[in-house]
């Protein structure tokens, strides 16, 4: 049975600016930003629309993985909703058989957007405790995605 959990953050950059960064340029951004977390990320596959894979490979600071593969499950730009499944490694290799992450934007006013985060999750194994960690640690990629985007335009 698949789960949810949800959160919510608002942040001080325009969505357009923060729609490009996380769908568009999603392969430079997430190295660039955090490079201790994410050594690395690559498009395997697609052409950064529906479909597309992206190989991350992390950095020291993540002990419990060195990779993970995710796919563009669900992208609708008009609605600004962008899903990334995992597809291999990662959370999958954590006892996770389904591993689904969406983020819809909605602009708030013209610096602010306020971003939903679903985390769709089906595990084998009752620790439900990985799902709420993954939001918090969602939570600390957006605000260091604000900053990080922040410094850029300054």
């Amino acid at each position: 049975m698949i789960k949810e959990v949800k959160t919510q953050a608002k942040i001080g950059v325009g969505l357009d600016l923060l729609w490009k960064a996380l769908v568009k340029d999603l392969k430079f951004t997430i190295p660039d930003m955090i490079p201790n977390l994410v050594k690395d990320a690559d498009v395997i596959e697609g052409d950064g629309g529906l479909g597309t894979v992206y190989l991350f490979n992390f950095g020291p600071e993540i002990k419990t993985m060195t990779y993970q593969k995710e796919k563009i499950s669900e992208l609708d730009e008009s609605l600004h909703r962008i899903a990334l499944e995992v597809i291999e490694g990662g959370h999958l290799n954590l006892g996770f058989s389904y591993y689904n992450t969406i983020f819809q934007l909605t602009a708030t006013g013209e610096v602010e957007t306020l971003i939903d985060v679903t985390v769709a999750y089906e595990s084998d194994t009752e620790d439900d405790a990985l799902p709420s960690k993954t939001t918090s640690s969602t939570l600390a990629f957006i605000k260091n995605l604000e900053n990080y985007l922040l410094k850029a335009a300054a």
